[in-house]
Formats: structure tokens, C-alpha cells, sequence
């Protein structure tokens, strides 16, 4: 029987210490009136940013990066901009030309594993457990429970099945020919290689959308200027949700849009009745 593949998970995470509080900046904000919610703000915009590299990208919804934001995070516009205003001014926010928010400090608190990783990781706690009495039997308050083996056995399961693609993978990973093309053409479009997020993110496109449709996407982001991940699986989402999954529904679309505006143009420069 076939076994089912199962995906490497990656799991993000930042990881804080004393330090961070005793930040400056931070500390700071203990005396700002509304200091305390700009502090969870600004977390929450790291944690936000992991995903995509430690930068949240303007994706063209709204007038500015802080409306999409406030949306997002459910608060109101003033308080993303003080935050945001704030941080900026102390370097731990850079807004770019394109509108763009990077965290740099999200980027040295940031830490990832897969899910292999995180087994193992586990074990290797579990194994660590101190017993003096070796010789002596484990309290029956030490065995575990049902739903903990049904969980150590799911494991196991994604763990068999990653050793399997291991020791049938040689050198490296092997990519369908669709998965290189859309590769070099992101990095020709963007003029740096596609980082291990930005990989696994074209993967999982290429799982919901065909590979012509999301170099589609990537052209109508290249005519927009706004060139990054977010923005593009934006313009397929918008596709999807419009039902327009292949390129030659998009352009009938894009063509029929362009036809009415047109015609609305020709309409609105004729010059009145006269009576």
C-alpha cells in the first residue's frame, strides 16, 4: 500500500529574553500614555512578519502599508501609527520606497525548525528525564495517556515517511521543471535568489494554482512595480475568488475591463445635447 506524503512543516517563532524589555526603546514606552498597547502592537507586527521574511509588504488595498495593517491587527489607525511612527524614528522598523515595513530586530529574534526537528527535539527533552531509582519500577502516573500515544504515533508516522524521502534523496531535493521555471523567473524579476521561505511559499502555489497563472500573476505585479510574494498571492487570491484560474480568463477579463473603461472615457468626452 502507498504511503500518504506527508509536507515538512516549518514552524517560526521569536524568541524573547530580559533583553528585549531592557531595551531603551522599549523601556521607554513605560512612560508614553498608550505606551503598553504599542509595545504588543509592534510584537505583533514581527510575529505578522515571519512568514515573509521579517518584512510586511504594502500590497495596494488601501492608501498606505499602516491602513492594511490596522485591518489586520483589528486596532485602530491611530494607534498603528504611533507605533509604527515610533519605531521607525528608532531604527527597529525601515519603511522602503515601495511602502514596505521591514523588522530588523524580528530577524535576530527569529527561530524555526521543522517538524522533524521539533521530534527529535522532544525526544531528546523526554530522554532527559532524571531518575535516581533505576532499579526501581515508574509510577503508573508516568505512563501515558491515550491521546499522548495517538499523538506519538502520528509523529512517527510523518518521521517514517520523511527518513523514506531521505534515504530515496541522494544530493538534493528534486523540483518539477514548473517549480525551476517560476524559480528563475522570481529571481530575475526580484534580482536576488528566492530565500527557503519564499521557496516553500512558490510550492504551495503551485499546489492551489497552475504554474502559468502564477507567472501571469507575476507579470501584472512586474506592471505594478510591487515585485514581492504578498502582493502576488494577492492578485491570485483576487483570481480565485473572481473564478478566473486560467491565464485566458484573466486577459478576457483584463481586456473586457479595459473595453468598458474606454467606452465610459468616449462617453464622458462627447460634448452635451443640445437641449
Amino acid at each position: 500500500m502507498a504511503k500518504t506524503k506527508t509536507k515538512t512543516k516549518v514552524y517560526f517563532w521569536l524568541k524573547f529574553d530580559k533583553k528585549f524589555f531592557d531595551n531603551l526603546f522599549i523601556k521607554r514606552l513605560k512612560s508614553v500614555n498608550g505606551g503598553y498597547a504599542m509595545t504588543v502592537i509592534y510584537i505583533r507586527l514581527m510575529l505578522e512578519s515571519l512568514e515573509t521574511d521579517c518584512i510586511l509588504y504594502y500590497e495596494g488595498y488601501f492608501e498606505s502599508l499602516f491602513q492594511e495593517l490596522a485591518l489586520k491587527l483589528d486596532v485602530s489607525e491611530d494607534d498603528i501609527n504611533m507605533t509604527m511612527s515610533y519605531f521607525t524614528k528608532c531604527g527597529l522598523i525601515q519603511i522602503d520606497t515601495d511602502g514596505n515595513a521591514k523588522f530588523p530586530q524580528a530577524e535576530a529574534l527569529l527561530e524555526q525548525e521543522t517538524n522533524w526537528a521539533q521530534y527529535k527535539r522532544k525526544g531528546r527533552k523526554v530522554g532527559q528525564i532524571p531518575t535516581n531509582l533505576d532499579n526501581v519500577q515508574r509510577v503508573s502516573n508516568q505512563c501515558p495517556t491515550e491521546k499522548e500515544i495517538e499523538k506519538e504515533i502520528e509523529l512517527e508516522k510523518e518521521v517514517e515517511v520523511e527518513e523514506e524521502e531521505k534515504t530515496t534523496t541522494t544530493t538534493a531535493p528534486i523540483f518539477s521543471q514548473e517549480f525551476i521555471n517560476l524559480y528563475n523567473s522570481f529571481e530575475q524579476e526580484s534580482g536576488r535568489p528566492l530565500s527557503a521561505i519564499q521557496q516553500q511559499e512558490l510550492g504551495y502555489m503551485l499546489d492551489e494554482f497552475n504554474a502559468d497563472l502564477i507567472y501571469e500573476a507575476l507579470k501584472e505585479a512586474v506592471n505594478q512595480g510591487k515585485v514581492n510574494f504578498a502582493y502576488i498571492k494577492a492578485i491570485l487570491a483576487r483570481w480565485k475568488q473572481d473564478n478566473l484560474l486560467t491565464v485566458d480568463l484573466v486577459r478576457n477579463s483584463k481586456a473586457n475591463r479595459n473595453k468598458k473603461a474606454e467606452e465610459e472615457t468616449l462617453t464622458s468626452s462627447l460634448p452635451p445635447l443640445p437641449f
